[in-house]
């Protein structure tokens, strides 16, 4: 199951998409990734998109590889353990919503946070609960790391 369902990319995809060509730039999309705590130069992002510019299947397809990035267990250590510069990305991209810094994301804290990158309206409140609580395991209404992490790169059964 992808945390984001084709409508929230198609959402996600419109406000990236800021001068309404239908295109997503990687100026574009250098900007949401920068907000979420992971940096490429616009060169290694070319590199790695391998367009200059993504409609909306690309759009997809980028979020689909960098969403299903896992594989085995060994894997998911590498991605989460972090590399030799210290934090791993989703370790940043953790403390890009965990605000307060208490190690967990309440439904607050994503609102926010998802407000500011403007990917959601001042009524997605109650999304944002929902979210919360389909990747909330322990039911303790918010999404403490590991939680995250299943949330970020769900297992392929």
């Amino acid at each position: 199951m992808s945390p984001l369902t084709n409508n929230d990319l198609r959402r996600i995809f419109e406000k990236l998409d800021q001068n309404g060509d239908g295109l997503v730039s990687l100026d574009e999309l250098n900007w949401l990734l920068e907000r979420i705590g992971v940096q490429f130069s616009l060169q290694e992002l070319e590199s790695l998109v391998g367009l200059p510019c993504l409609g909306f299947d690309e759009f997809i397809f980028f979020y689909d590889s960098i969403s299903n990035q896992t594989g085995g267990d060994d894997e998911d250590e590498e991605i989460i353990d972090g590399d030799d510069d210290g934090e791993s990305d989703i370790a940043k991209a953790f403390k890009v919503f965990d605000l307060n810094g208490d190690g967990f994301i309440s439904s607050e804290e994503l609102q926010s946070v998802l407000l500011k990158l403007g990917l959601l309206d001042e009524r997605s409140g109650k999304d944002c609960r929902n979210m919360i609580h389909y990747y909330d395991t322990n039911s303790d209404g918010m999404i403490d790391f590991e939680e995250f992490k299943n949330m970020m790169f769900p297992t392929i059964s």
